[in-house]
């Protein structure tokens, strides 16, 4: 309740409004967020249920909760989510890059995730404020759902509070080091492959992937006989 206050005190400075409910608002949300721990933990066992059945070098659910550093990142995330829905930007942006400091996810707190999420790996992956990430989905490293340009009023200031990240409907995989941008959507059970650069929504059910890369094969040098493979 102490550090929700805080924060608040800290908007309405930046605001210049009145300070007198801070406290009284503080007491309210951090009842209400109590409350919604339940429901968060009910999520949470999806996203561990999730991890399980997408990871075949998962051996339990135990092991996923204590060494996955995407259960550190959607948890912290989940809860975050509540506060920033709340309106309190400072601490569930500092809750996040917590997260993002010990994990390497980058999940802004204002994206909103279904349940049964999972991020194999996790290393490099970024989700934008605005993303919206249906059920089943799962992403793997390296993986970016960012903004393809930030439109600017006549001051040239940037322009804040669109929607200008994807939505990825439920069912949907996206493979490493892909790049969605902009306010597009990957529609239901489609698939992107590795290392793409997505500009446009995909309909549901669709692959996108690269050309399947030419392989090339040399000698070592004079006397070996056996050969290396070489991927361009």
């Amino acid at each position: 309740k102490e550090q929700i206050e805080l924060a608040l005190r800290h908007e309405c400075k930046l605001k210049e409004c009145p300070t007198g409910d801070c406290s009284n608002l503080a007491d309210i949300h951090a009842n209400e967020l109590l409350k919604r721990i339940p429901a968060i933990r009910q999520v949470l066992k999806t996203d561990v249920a999730a991890a399980y059945d997408g990871d075949p070098a998962a051996k339990s659910f135990e092991e996923i909760v204590v060494s996955y550093p995407f259960i550190l990142a959607i948890a912290v995330h989940r809860i975050a989510h509540e506060l920033y829905q709340m309106e309190i930007p400072l601490i569930s942006r500092i809750m996040s890059e917590y997260a993002h400091s010990q994990t390497g996810i980058d999940i802004h707190p204002g994206a909103r995730i279904g349940t049964y999420f999972f991020i194999d790996h996790g290393t490099g992956v970024v989700i934008g404020e605005t993303a919206v990430i249906g059920s089943r989905v799962k992403i793997y490293q390296g993986v970016t759902l960012g903004a393809l340009s930030f439109p600017k009023d006549e001051r040239g200031r940037i322009i804040k509070g669109h929607k200008r990240h994807p939505t990825l409907e439920d069912n949907v995989t996206v493979y490493a080091e892909a790049t969605i941008l902009g306010d597009i959507t990957i529609g239901k059970n489609a698939v992107v492959g590795g290392n793409v650069w997505i500009r446009e929504s995909i309909p549901s059910g669709v692959v996108a992937a690269i050309t399947k890369p030419e392989a090339l094969y040399k000698k070592k040098g004079p006397g070996f006989d056996d050969q290396l493979e070489y991927y361009l």
